[in-house]
């Protein structure tokens, strides 16, 4: 048994397929399927039930899994531990960000970041919340950039900002000319939204209520498709502040604000309790809140 080993099954685990594991491993398929069915011979049990269809864990093998994540956190830590003897702000920072923060925050978080910590590169992963979840709690990240609640055992968060959502209808809209838009009108409209994988929609949703009475609501898989999809004139949407404010202009879509009280979502930056990166993540909080925009409220 040894550790790639453990990454292997995790990857499969993750994947639900041995090509798409090998390639996240960059290993040849045979390479990873044969690591495996050692690791299984070794121990005697049988990880995953395979056929030309699915890939599907046993009962014991989702405990050797856990127990896998368990042992490569623990390594993690131990490689941290000697990375922390060192100067923290001279080694990477393994950040997550779900997809609704990442192409909005980025850029403006990072020039401030190469001026204060230079030798502290982001490595970045996007992401959807649970998946990001899965990362942090396997030590593959050392923070995340999630919008809350986010109720991790284990985890701790540090509030970062507060971000209100537009309305984006199209130019030739009956909206388009209001000042202000009432949350509750939104269901009478056909609306745009992320798909039920992405935690925003659900924000959206708790924070407009009336939309959790819709019958229809049309789904994108990014909100640059979703702004797409209302200028084409299929309908409006809402977006967070940032994904409308930052040099962007399109004479198809119009975008207005909502009339108070605003509809807005919590970021924070999430952490393992037992991080050994902790200057480092704090560095992150204190960066962001040099950011000058009118887009977020930070903290």
């Amino acid at each position: 048994m040894n550790l790639s080993e453990l990454k292997f099954i995790i990857a499969v685990a993750k994947e639900k397929n041995f090509r798409r594991a090998a390639d996240k491993c960059f290993v040849s398929q045979p390479a990873l399927s044969l690591a495996i069915k050692k690791l299984e011979n070794e121990l005697n049990i049988i990880i995953f039930e395979r056929s030309r269809t699915e890939v599907k864990i046993t009962p014991v093998g989702e405990k050797i899994i856990d127990q896998a994540i368990i042992i490569l956190d623990e390594v993690s830590k131990l490689k941290d531990l000697s990375s922390a003897g060192q100067e923290q702000l001279n080694i990477p920072l393994k950040i997550g960000l779900i997809y609704s923060v990442a192409p909005y925050l980025l850029p403006l978080i990072i020039p401030i970041l190469r001026k204060s910590t230079p030798n502290m590169p982001l490595d970045v992963e996007e992401n959807i919340t649970k998946n990001l979840e899965k990362s942090l709690k396997s030590g593959t990240i050392d923070a995340a950039v999630i919008a809350l609640p986010f109720n991790i055992p284990g985890v701790e968060n540090i509030p970062l900002y507060d971000e209100e959502f537009n309305v984006v209808v199209p130019s030739n809209h009956i909206w388009a000319e209001k000042k202000v838009i009432d949350a509750k009108s939104l269901s009478n409209e056909k609306v745009l939204l992320l798909n039920n994988e992405h935690c925003f929609s659900n924000q959206v949703i708790e924070a407009c209520p009336e939309l959790s009475k819709k019958s229809e609501i049309l789904q994108g898989n990014s909100l640059e498709t979703i702004r797409n999809m209302v200028a084409s004139n299929l309908g409006i949407s809402v977006l967070p502040k940032t994904a409308t404010a930052q040099n962007y202009t399109n004479p198809l879509v119009k975008i207005i604000p909502f009339k108070s009280p605003v509809p807005f979502r919590r970021i924070a930056i999430a952490y393992r309790k037992s991080t050994v990166r902790m200057e480092a993540i704090e560095n992150f909080a204190v960066a962001l809140k040099k950011i000058k925009t009118s887009s977020i409220k930070i903290f």
